[in-house]
């Protein structure tokens, strides 16, 4: 073996290396096994808060010491072997940056009907199909207003020097796609400062090429509703000034009246003749009694109307000595109000309301009260949160948390100025259109510093500190996809997922020896040391394992073995040729060598069109797949040989090194079988099977999983069973009678719920609007009550999962599924074609390619008909792309050996003959490999959880299709295809 040095020097850097990252993984777990056992109770509860306490007095400590460097727990943590969401729990968000912000703000006071028409429309015509917002915007403008040049819109002060009135509509159009562009990325700076300072551990925060979109991974999160406040507040921070209630008194009295008018008109005009006046004696009354009275506890006013008063405006119920004051029940008709256009066409125009960000107070009941604020309405606020140079966490004069806030010099003078204007007066701090707090200024503030109160927790404070500091978003964001998993359940996934891993790779560890003698020994050394390499190379790269990357890690290990078989599978054939062991097994790793780089490099393409094309857990199957590739062709190809080397070379010329055991001579004789003579047959089985599939998939449809629909799905969990049928019906009512669908999830205990309902919709209220049906439903049906923790009991449910996949992303899965397909298969035909120097094996190889696929479909269409409930997703393309790879490898084997023995073959052999010795010579590997891989498989098909059941069920069917199809479909086809050329060279061979 040439450049073994160079072999082994790789090997030990790479173990090294290894060795090294996965170090800071071991510290880890022991910190937090050392945590658990000091927050352990005697009954041996965990007190969290105990736990995290202890991690806090170690989080900035040295923990690990190497002599020449220590790391802090902190540094350790980052460091450590990354666990995805799903086996550990979490949070991840799709963010989209709103555009249309952008460009009316560039187009400023020059907007008109025709230009929100188009705005409107790209927003549309963006989910629909693959351009950029400003693509779509432009052409939809033109199309609006042919004959209108963009400078049209964009030619003003703020873009002075940038565009005139003569500017063409290719450099208009360049410049607001750069600012668009601009404000993504300004936007993904000021997301990833946020997160930085929010405390997760290994956070993934990746802009999304060529689209206005951010993907953040968020491992170990346990209160999603401040991570969403964090991603989507746009911090845009003003001071502004307030109308006093005796200022503001008179107009609100008049928007009163216009109200009642606007309803008696709305009443009349249903028929309603129940209508009466209110009496000027009553209004009067109202009116004198609004600061009537000494009540000190604002929430203990009554906040319903009485008969008398049912005219009036919503805004009449919250006067009170203290303000505007609602109790939460009552704010979306105040609400409705104040979105009225003609009741607010006579508020004056410098007027405009905001609510306070939280409820001030809570009566006994648990009715919950906020303030509405008078605000003096300006073009541009006099201060805005530009001038904020740093923000804290504080504790107020009564020591509840707060934040402070330091200006820069011209934010000093502002400030300065504001409040010397407005003494005895309110100025109002408000983040993102809400009212944090606004106090009376007692006297003027000079220096610049301030400070925010509003009833904070100390989480709360340091968000909105860290959001100051970060800066504002330049544009609003959304999520548009959003999976949240409960660190129980992730521990499940973790387990099922990890031990039924284990527990194929012992069975194959142990098939080996079995079969192999001291040559399994090598190849699970071999083995073992590949799973370990890609262990280590996922910690350095700060890869995250996921659940989908486990079963790249089980596809990984067949890949191995097949490696393996391969080479001894050569040997033995060399020393049953009569060769000696050195030569036999010189010329099994050499001749094996290029068949192996074929096969594992057809596969890595695969691997690479997923990374590109996929999204979630596709790209994390991706990763580990293509890891897993390169680790196990260095393994198996060098590893194992340079172990071969060194056993042989030190026993010399007497070594002896078996390659077989008495099973394995048994099985070792040559068959004889005629394969192309029964091609015909096969391609009636074939079509037959296919046609039955694909008969099962038209009765029961695709079964499309939220991936692909959009949607949002509940993993819910109970103390006993519930039936799904009987709550999908109950589920419905709470819907609007949108489809929902109820199914178990691993277990009659747990289901998982799924619903389009409103989902056009991506909103953070619309997704609580959701949820919320969604309790109420089961609340309704089951009599429990939903608990917002991880247990559920004899009298709770509770819901330790969501995902919401909104259209737009639903269409890019779609896309994005459909050019991995396409492209891999183009990867593979053009590798095979260039390969084998005929086109003819490139068109067999991508026919039994579609073969194994649409068996695969029509499995999982049986499967459904059956009453499996299996979903198409990501996961399960992720599989079928994975049955690709798999049953390529395998063609690829049979067709290297068939161009071996035609090279070989004497002058006047025939074709077929030869094909059918290839496939013959290759079956004992075809057979080994199959069943090795499958054991793996149906391990983790059994034991392997919910979540790749459905994986798990692709792959089996799909390596078992795609190694009939190797040895039935894809040589004979490469014949069928090419046989007028084949008859020809034979009668001129003859």
């Amino acid at each position: 073996m040439n450049n073994r040095g160079f072999i082994l020097f790789i090997a030990v850097l790479v173990t090294v290396f290894s060795l090294f990252d996965l170090s800071f993984s071991w510290v880890s777990r022991n910190i937090q096994s050392q945590a658990d056992e000091y927050a352990m109770d005697s009954e041996g509860h965990v007190d969290y808060f105990k736990k995290q306490a202890y991690i806090d007095s170690l989080w900035k400590t040295p923990v690990y010491d190497l002599g020449f460097k220590s790391y802090t727990y902190e540094e350790v943590k980052n460091k450590e072997l990354a666990l995805g969401l799903d086996l550990q729990g979490g949070m991840s968000v799709t963010l989209e940056v709103s555009p249309v912000e952008v460009v009316k703000a560039m187009a400023g006071a020059n907007v008109d009907d025709n230009f929100l028409a188009a705005l409107a429309e790209a927003e549309t015509l963006t989910r629909e199909n693959r351009e950029t917002f400003t693509n779509n915007f432009f052409t939809s403008l033109k199309e609006k207003n042919e004959n209108v040049p963009f400078a049209t819109y964009f030619a003003s002060s703020a873009n002075k020097n940038r565009i005139s009135f003569n500017s063409p509509d290719k450099a208009v159009q360049d410049l607001v796609e750069s600012e668009v562009d601009g404000a993504v990325e300004r936007a993904f700076e000021i997301i990833r400062t946020r997160i930085d300072k929010f405390g997760v551990t290994q956070p993934n925060i990746q802009r999304l090429q060529g689209t206005n979109r951010i993907a953040i991974e968020l491992p170990g999160v346990d209160n999603p509703q401040r991570v969403r406040n964090l991603l989507q507040g746009v911090a845009k921070l003003e001071f502004l000034e307030v109308w006093t209630l005796q200022e503001a008194q008179p107009y609100i009295f008049q928007l009163n009246q216009e109200w009642v008018k606007q309803e008696k008109a709305r009443k009349a005009l249903a028929g309603d003749v129940a209508v009466t006046e209110t009496t000027d004696a009553a209004k009067s009354s109202s009116e004198n009694s609004l600061f009537e009275g000494d009540s000190t506890d604002v929430a203990a006013n009554d906040s319903t109307a009485t008969p008398e008063d049912e005219l009036y405006s919503p805004i009449m119920k919250g006067f009170s000595p203290y303000g505007l004051v609602f109790a939460d029940t009552d704010t979306a008709s105040v609400n409705k109000m104040l979105r009225d256009k003609e009741v607010m066409s006579i508020a004056p125009s410098n007027m405009k309301f905001l609510w306070g960000h939280k409820p001030f107070q809570t009566n006994d009941q648990g009715v919950e009260f906020y303030n509405l604020y008078v605000i003096k309405k300006e073009r541009e606020a006099k201060l805005t949160g530009e001038v904020i140079t740093d923000a804290i966490q504080s504790y107020d004069q009564k020591n509840q948390p707060a934040v402070s806030m330091v200006m820069n010099v011209e934010g000093a003078k502002k400030w300065k100025k504001m409040t010397g204007q407005n003494l005895g007066r309110q100025i109002a701090i408000a983040l993102d259109n809400e009212v944090y707090t606004a106090p009376n200024v007692q006297s003027e503030i000079d220096g610049g510093r301030s400070e925010i109160t509003g009833n904070f927790d100390v989480a709360e404070a340091k968000d909105l500190a860290n959001i100051l500091k970060a800066g504002k978003l330049p544009a609003p964001t959304k999520i548009i996809e959003e999976v949240v998993v409960g660190p129980s359940l992730g521990k499940v996934a973790q387990s099922e997922g990890i031990n039924s891993v284990l527990l194929g790779l012992g069975l194959v560890i142990l098939f080996m020896v079995i079969y192999y003698s001291k040559g399994g020994l090598i190849a699970n050394a071999a083995l073992g040391l590949n799973i370990f390499f890609i262990f280590g190379i996922l910690a350095e790269l700060g890869a995250a394992l996921t659940l989908p990357g486990i079963a790249g890690i089980v596809l990984t290990i067949g890949m191995s073995i097949d490696a393996n078989v391969l080479i001894f599978e050569r040997i033995r054939e060399e020393q049953r040729n009569g060769k000696s062991l050195l030569t036999a097994i010189s010329n099994g790793y050499d001749r094996a060598f290029w068949t192996i780089f074929d096969a594992n490099l057809t596969t890595l393409v695969t691997g690479g069109f997923l990374y590109y094309f996929g999204l979630g857990p596709i790209k994390g199957f991706a990763v580990t797949l293509m890891i897993g590739i390169v680790c196990s062709f260095f393994s198996a190809v060098f590893i194992s040989r340079l172990i071969v080397s060194q056993i042989v070379k030190s026993k010399g010329e007497n070594a002896k090194l078996n390659f077989e055991t008495g099973l394995s001579k048994k099985l070792a004789g040559k068959m004889n079988v005629d394969f192309m003579g029964k091609r015909k047959v096969a391609y009636i089985f074939s079509a037959a099977i296919i046609a039955i599939g694909l008969g099962s998939l038209a009765t029961t449809g695709l079964n499309l999983g939220v991936d692909f629909t959009g949607g949002r799905t509940y993993i819910v969990s109970f103390d006993q069973a519930v039936v799904p049928s009987k709550l999908q019906g109950a589920l419905v009512k709470n819907v609007e009678g949108k489809p929902v669908e109820v199914k178990t999830y691993g277990n009659d205990n747990t289901l998982k719920i799924t619903t389009a309902y409103l989902i056009d919709n991506e909103s953070s209220e619309t997704d609580a609007k959701v949820q919320s049906a969604i309790v109420t439903g089961i609340e309704s049906f089951t009599g429990l009550k939903y608990a917002d923790k991880q247990n559920p009991s004899a009298t709770t449910f509770v819901i330790p999962s969501t995902s919401k996949v909104g259209a737009s992303i639903a269409n890019d899965i779609t896309d994005g599924a459909e050019e991995a397909v396409l492209f891999s298969l183009l990867g593979i035909f053009l590798y095979i074609w260039v390969r084998f120097r005929q086109w003819n094996f490139g068109a067999g190889a991508i026919m039994a390619l579609l073969h194994d696929t649409l068996v695969v479909f029509g499995a999982f269409g049986i499967a459904n008909l059956l009453g499996a409930g299996f979903e198409l997703d990501q996961v399960f393309i992720a599989a079928v792309l994975t049955v690709i790879g798999y049953s390529i490898n395998d063609t690829v084997v049979v067709f290297d050996r068939v161009r071996e023995e035609q090279e070989n073959a004497t002058v006047g052999t025939k074709m077929m003959d030869v094909m059918n010795k290839a496939i013959n010579g290759t079956m004992n590997r075809t057979i080994i490999t199959s069943f090795t891989t499958l054991l793996v498989i149906l391990v983790l098909l059994i034991f392997g959880g919910e979540a790749l059941r459905g994986f798990s069920f692709s792959l089996f069917i799909g390596i078992m299709i795609g190694t009939y199809s190797s040895i039935f479909i894809a040589a004979p086809l490469v014949y069928d295809t090419s046989k007028k050329r084949i008859e020809k060279e034979e009668k001129a061979n003859a």
